[in-house]
């Protein structure tokens, strides 16, 4: 882990390198799309291949689709236990989801022209649910619960089967409850490649949502045109800004929750509070000693985590807005005012009891979150991401007189005689 303090020579250096752009590396790019022109030359074979070759598993056609079988099976061995906890999850993911969907509205303009906007869900959406280290239930969730909130009628999702060839039961329930109507067993790039070209068993969708790792969100970014994307969601990221009121304790944890997602997820801290600095660098330690998943946490911290000692809460929170982080934790005495300088974090957790964790998995909020810097571009995923909007435009022979002067005067700046003809001839109708 990088730790520094801003007395130290290395400091500004390390302090420009924090203002990211999301740009794909090369080998990256070409792997993936090398995977893409895989799958729309062989389609479902290509899906097959690429099961054996990534996640191990040697499953035939017939079992690349997820079976009324298996989530027969899913549905009575899943516990109780977590039956009630994606229950509550997706309670307050349709409630945050209902309250942010986008209406249709209508009003008159100047000239009486009545405009307005409509706004109706996708038919047909991808949604892609990471597997691999751990299987995202709460992924799941945030994704295709917020495509059900809306009402989209076909939800297909994509997730890598485990070496047996299987779907961890409590994500397949997930999916279940959260109205996914077609899972298939694909994971990665070639996932995203089936969704937005369509193979022989997978038709293809109209938008693809969800999160994944670096091929994920390259294949992601090469779709675009083929098909439209929510956002640019990578691998995790935290950054905590505090002053002296922070309690070492808790954003020491927050700072392994998201390590501990895999080694390449970055994690970071400001304060301009030297009792806190420290104090957070021994918790640290001790708890990542206690964390099951030591190794992958440590691995994180050692790859990309830092931990500085700014000069003042208004460094850190310019530091916040350059480097644009997936999670913020923001912790301050006077935390409205601080929360008001924010300009470009995908989550804010305002608070020390404000634990990421809740987002992650229970809030409300899609915990599908722009990372890498593209949190200056994009949102996160919200219920109106699933929803097509078309302007409405409704006019009488009124309306369209009193815009027939500016109408035409436009056209003749513009040279486009047609235009103008368009109005003068409704204008001029007697009936």
């Amino acid at each position: 882990m990088r730790i520094l303090t801003h007395e130290e020579e290395a400091y500004p250096s390390f302090v420009k390198t924090l203002y990211r752009r999301a740009i794909p590396d090369r080998a990256v790019s070409d792997s993936v799309s090398a995977i893409v022109a895989e799958v729309v030359a062989n389609g479902d074979d290509a899906l097959l291949s690429f099961a054996e070759k990534f996640d191990g598993a040697k499953i035939g056609i017939g079992e690349l689709q997820v079976s009324e079988e298996e989530l027969s099976e899913a549905r009575s061995t899943v516990s109780l236990e977590t039956k009630a906890a994606i229950k509550a999850s997706l309670e307050n993911i349709r409630s945050f989801a209902e309250k942010s969907q986008r209406t249709n509205w209508s009003s008159k303009n100047r000239q009486g022209v009545e405009v307005g906007e409509r706004f109706v869900p996708f038919d047909r959406v991808g949604v892609y649910v990471p597997g691999g280290k751990a299987p995202l239930v709460s992924s799941a969730l945030m994704t295709a619960g917020f495509a059900q909130a809306a009402g989209v009628p076909e939800i297909v999702a994509t997730t890598p089967p485990g070496p047996d060839g299987k779907v961890n039961v409590n994500l397949l329930y997930a999916l279940d409850c959260a109205g996914a109507t077609e899972i298939y067993k694909a994971g990665g790039a070639h996932a995203i490649a089936a969704l937005s070209f369509g193979t022989r068993m997978i038709h293809p969708v109209d938008k693809v949502f969800g999160p994944g790792n670096r091929y994920v969100v390259e294949a992601k970014r090469q779709m675009v045109g083929a098909i439209s994307i929510d956002l640019l969601p990578g691998p995790s990221e935290v950054l905590i800004a505090a002053d002296d009121s922070g309690n070492a304790r808790f954003l020491a944890a927050d700072l392994l929750a998201q390590a501990e997602h895999g080694p390449d997820s970055v994690v970071g801290m400001l304060t301009h509070s030297k009792t806190l600095f420290d104090e957070v660098q021994v918790e640290l330690q001790k708890q990542l000693e206690e964390t099951p998943r030591r190794e992958i946490a440590s691995k994180a911290l050692d790859n990309a985590g830092f931990l500085l000692l700014t000069k003042s809460m208004e460094e850190s929170l310019k530091i916040v807005n350059d480097w644009a982080p997936e999670h913020l934790v923001l912790v301050a005495e006077d935390e409205d005012h601080w929360l008001a300088q924010v300009r470009t974090a995908g989550a804010i957790y305002i608070g020390n009891f404000s634990a990421v964790a809740v987002g992650d998995f229970l809030a409300g909020p899609s915990h599908t979150l722009p990372t890498e810097g593209s949190g200056r571009s994009f949102s996160g995923l919200r219920a109106d991401q699933f929803q097509r909007r078309a302007s409405v435009v409704r006019m009488d022979q009124g309306a369209l007189k009193n815009s027939q002067e500016i109408v035409e005067h436009f056209a003749e700046m513009e040279g486009l005689y047609a235009h103008g003809r368009s109005v003068t001839l409704r204008a001029e109708a007697s009936d």
